[in-house]
Parts: C-alpha cells; structure tokens; sequence
C-alpha cells in the first residue's frame, strides 16, 4: 500500500486574506439582506448568493490549506457578525451568523479530507453537507415559530445552494488553473 505524500501549500498572503474576508463579508451581508424578500413560497432571493461563500472557503482551502481557511472563515464570522446587526433583524443576524461559522467549518472539514480525489469531488461534497447543515440551522433559528412559510423556503433554499454548488464547480476549476498547481512534498 502507498502513502501519499502530504500536500504542499502556498503561505496565505495579506492580500489574499483581505481578499478573501472581504468577499466572504460581503455575500454574507447580501445574502442577509436578500434573505428578506421571498421571490415566492419556496424561495427568497439569498439562496442566490451564499453558495459563493463556499467556492471562496473552498479556493482558499486549495490552494493555501485547511488551516488559513479556517482563519478566513473565523475573520469572515467577525465580519459578518458585526455587519449582519446593522441590515439584518437580531433573530435573522444570529441565525446567520450560528449557520455561517458552522457551515463553513464543516465545508472545510469535508474539502480537506478528500481533496486529494477527483478535482471535483472535494468542493461538491464540502459545498453538499455545508450547504445542508446551513440551511437547517439558518431556516430553523430565524423563522421557527413563525406564521411564514420558512419550512418551505428552506427546500427552496437547499435546492438552489445545490444548484448553484453544480454550477460553481466550473469556476472553481477554472480559477484553479489560474493558481499554482497543488504540489506534494517528497
């Protein structure tokens, strides 16, 4: 039986990790602000943009490893956080936020353990569970009790992150190609 030898990782740079923070607060900060204005009784217009959540935390997973990752996805809480209590209810903000930091954890998790298969299968099992396990907490903490459909706008939800995770597999492998290929040590 052969062992693989460990992956080698780029060192995350400022810029990437500026970079990086600001994209995950900003699909947060939109995906709370369009989380509010359901499109119909399955769907409201935030399950269009936080799936890009995953493709940013699975790029910087790629490419610098899990460990940066984590630190993007723990600055991108602190941001989102304190950008979700200004445009977003209290119960919407911490259902979010409680989503968010779990999600993404989860995400990295799954992506770091089989990032060494297929280029594909890493990023749509990761972009699978997290998406699943966001949608639950998100929907169940900001709407339970509610008189809104939220059971149904949750369905719609985790539909569309599905969707949308399919559909990002080709930017996420054409922004690999633009970065250095993942190298092995040995």
């Amino acid at each position: 039986m052969s062992v693989r030898p460990a992956p080698v990782f780029a060192p995350l740079t400022a810029r990437a990790l500026v970079l990086a923070v600001l994209a995950m607060g900003a699909v947060v900060l939109l995906s709370n602000v369009l989380v509010q204005y359901p499109i119909n009784d399955w769907l409201t217009w935030g399950a269009f943009s936080y799936p890009v959540a995953f493709l940013v935390s699975n790029l910087i997973n790629r490419r610098f490893g899990p460990g940066p990752a984590r630190r993007v996805a723990w600055i991108g809480f602190t941001v989102a956080v304190l950008l979700s209590v200004w445009v977003a209810t209290p119960r919407i903000a911490i259902a979010s936020c409680s989503a968010f930091i779990v999600a993404q954890l989860l995400d990295i998790t799954v992506f770091d353990r089989l990032r060494r298969g297929s280029w594909w299968r890493a990023p749509m099992v990761a972009t699978t569970c997290s998406a699943t396990v966001d949608t639950t907490i998100f929907w169940s903490i900001a709407f339970a009790g509610s008189t809104l459909p939220w059971v149904s706008w949750a369905a719609g939800d985790l539909a569309v992150k599905l969707a949308i995770g399919v559909c990002l597999l080709a930017p996420f492998r054409a922004l690999l190609w633009k970065m250095a290929p993942l190298r092995t040590a040995g």
